[in-house]
């Protein structure tokens, strides 16, 4: 007789974690719904999440480990697999140092713990260098925002929002539940403003809705806070009590004016900032602002991002109801060992050039890696160790990462499938799925935690990101950091100090509601004697001494971006890279015909005068050529507004046309070291 259960655990096709009911039928899975019960999405699931089953039972998913001969890949088992790859990290680490060795932490299998070990297992080795997708995605975010009031809320408190900004996302393709939320206040009587160079599916539904030009954010920030300021609308009280810098930062913003502003932003400022001042004054407190990815790709990034987040203080939204809340820590254990080996003295990669990427993330650069890959400088690096994240399609100047990658004396790749980076690795082992694993995630927005389930058992030679770590780490003479036995016993430690148990996460397969919601804690912090803010002052810092004394600006000064500042005759359209598409996560998905059915092929968003003048229609192909490179590529014609005049957008993701073949990895924001991959400028040709 055929036995069927229904198992609650959390999606992992991409990072909204959201609720959902596996069904299994006979030991296997056979169809994926959203959990009615969730708080998170309530029994939505997109169109991700609903394929799981099929990314689970991919035809072309790696179920042995691979070992690269002169013919190609060849299966072996894991046993001789690990022994080899700790026999080669052993020799390398002896002749070499330990610093010579890497990890690459990727997606694709987890988030929050994946980290956590990977950062882990590289400082048990005696290596400080530890590198992610994060040093060009979300890191900036939590920098500006921790450079202005110590840390980053990614989940504001949209519930009890009276104004909601959007600022460079597009929630409804990127963060489906989010957009749940907004909708929900919008019926409540709630404002949506959206700032955005593209008219997205978010834009759509905006009362307001700003069309900026890319990397111009900053002048309008400004020139709202300029706005505010010169009506009153500001929170004097939080300004003098919980702030530093306020002066030097009002005396800056005078110059943009609405001039100043429409120049740089191409917009009709004055008809648009009063607009924006007036709601945000109306609604404050209860004002949340989000900042998305498009901010980050610029090099004038931070400061961008600090322009915008300069506002909360003005209004008092910060950690307010309806704001930007700063949720409760669910109290769960640190993996990390950087208080016990920090490893300073070896000099991560890039620490030299982007100091504040370290000292905020400890995070080493990618792209600095490349060079010294390829130079032996600042010393050989000969080994790396990557979980699931694909570089080849994601990582800017796509010709140096393959050429860098590919001289490596040992690169290891862990993935669910070969992807285009895998197929450059020396050896590549196949991963466990988010549902033959379990994990804690927190919902920070609620303030709940979740177990998640594991649905199905791996196949004998398929190793969670734990036994892999744990396994090597014993073989290299670090077995003392990985004492679990299991993924199940580092769980049950990771909440040891908590108020709740495992046994109450099992109980509550939906998440356990951990703590209540507490609002203006800086108030708190500051009648306990504590600091208000997690900041050098412990104040919320307009102007930030620690930049200063590291030589660079204090204010959140505005740089216009090259296309603003030095128009290209040679390369007169400006690239925006990475609007997300609903199917796909970043370069995921791409190998599943259900998702890729959808939209199987790259395409430029075009306004229609561009396509005009360059006498194309919608299907045509362009080729598009940046200093660094070119692509060739079909034209997707938008109508008239939804996107700018002498703008062009292309998603990441494709093989046949990576638009990372032309973004730059030689042109960085110079505080976070983040590559300039939204304001490319470039020259499209008809082919």
């Amino acid at each position: 007789m055929s036995e069927e259960k229904i198992v609650k655990t959390l999606c992992r096709m991409c990072d909204d974690h959201c609720g959902i009911d596996v069904h299994v039928k006979d030991g296997k899975v056979v169809k994926i719904e959203g959990n009615r019960e969730h708080e998170w999405n309530h029994g939505r699931l997109c169109i991700k999440g609903s394929h799981g089953v099929e990314m689970i039972y991919a035809k072309d998913r790696i179920h042995k480990p691979l070992k690269k001969t002169e013919n190609g890949f060849v299966e072996i088992s894991l046993e001789q697999a690990l022994d080899e790859i700790c026999e080669k990290l052993g020799k390398i680490r002896d002749e070499y140092g330990a610093r010579s060795i890497g990890v690459w932490k990727g997606e694709a299998t987890g988030f929050a713990q994946e980290e956590e070990l990977a950062r882990r297992w590289i400082h048990a080795l005696g290596s400080s260098n530890y590198f992610s997708n994060d040093s060009e995605c979300s890191i900036a975010r939590l920098i500006g925002a921790s450079l202005v009031y110590g840390r980053w809320s990614a989940q504001p408190n949209y519930p009890n929002s009276r104004c909601i900004v959007i600022w460079g996302s597009n929630p409804p393709h990127a963060h489906p539940n989010m957009t749940q939320q907004i909708n929900a206040a919008r019926e409540k009587g709630a404002k949506l403003i959206v700032i955005d160079p593209r008219y997205s599916a978010m834009a759509r539904q905006a009362d307001i809705y700003v069309q900026v030009k890319p990397g111009s954010d900053g002048a309008l920030a400004h020139g709202i806070a300029r706005e505010l300021i010169a009506h009153g609308w500001i929170d004097r009280e939080f300004i003098d009590n919980y702030s530093v810098g306020y002066d030097k930062y009002e005396a800056y913003v005078q110059k943009f004016d609405y001039a100043y502003v429409s120049g740089e932003c191409g917009i009709d400022a004055a008809a648009l900032i009063p607009q924006i001042a007036a709601e945000l004054h109306k609604a404050a407190p209860r004002v949340a602002i989000y900042v998305g990815n498009g901010l980050e790709h610029h090099e004038n990034g931070i400061n961008n991002i600090r322009a915008v987040f300069c506002l909360d203080g003005l209004l008092g939204s910060v950690d307010a109801e309806g704001g930007n809340y700063f949720s409760v820590p669910s109290g769960q254990r640190s993996l990390t060992i950087y208080n016990e080996r920090p490893l300073l003295e070896q000099g991560p990669i890039g620490v030299d050039k982007y100091p504040v990427l370290y000292d905020y993330h400890k995070e080493c650069h990618t792209m600095t890696l490349m060079d010294a890959i390829l130079s032996g400088k600042p010393y050989p690096f000969k080994a790396l160790v990557m979980t699931a994240a694909n570089p080849v399609l994601t990582n800017p100047n796509t010709p140096k990462v393959k050429k860098a990658l590919a001289s490596l004396d040992l690169f290891v790749v862990r993935d669910l499938f070969l992807t285009e980076t895998a197929q450059l690795a020396d050896y590549v082992l196949p991963a466990a799925s988010y549902l033959e694993r379990s994990e804690l995630h927190t919902f920070s927005g609620l303030q709940k935690i979740a177990l998640t389930s594991r649905v199905l058992q791996p196949e004998p030679d398929v190793q969670d990101e734990y036994q892999f770590f744990h396994d090597t780490a014993h073989r290299l003479g670090a077995g003392e950091w990985f004492p679990w036995k299991d993924e199940d016993e580092l769980n049950e430690w990771l909440v040891e100090d908590c108020a709740f148990t495992i046994e109450d996460l099992k109980n509550n397969p939906s998440g356990y509601h951990y703590a209540e919601h507490q609002f203006q804690k800086y108030k708190a912090n500051a009648a306990a004697g504590k600091k208000p803010f997690n900041t050098p002052t412990g104040k919320m810092e307009f102007a930030c001494q620690y930049l200063k004394d590291l030589g660079y600006q204090e204010l959140p000064e505005y740089f216009p971006p090259r296309s603003n500042a030095s128009p290209s005759a040679e390369y007169p359209f400006t690239l925006v890279t990475g609007a997300r598409k609903v199917m796909y996560y970043h370069g995921r998905n791409h190998n599943l015909p259900g998702l890729a059915s959808a939209m199987p092929d790259p395409e430029i968003e075009m306004n229609p005068q561009d396509a005009e003048r360059l006498h194309v229609a919608s299907g045509d192909v362009v080729r598009v050529t940046s200093a660094i490179g070119s692509i060739e590529i079909p034209v997707a014609v938008m109508q008239e507004g939804e996107i700018g005049v002498g703008v062009v957008q292309i998603t990441h993701g494709w093989k046949q046309a990576d638009v990372n073949r032309i973004t730059h990895d030689d042109r960085f924001d110079p505080i976070s070291g983040f590559p300039l991959m939204k304001a490319v400028q470039v020259k499209i040709e008809k082919v």
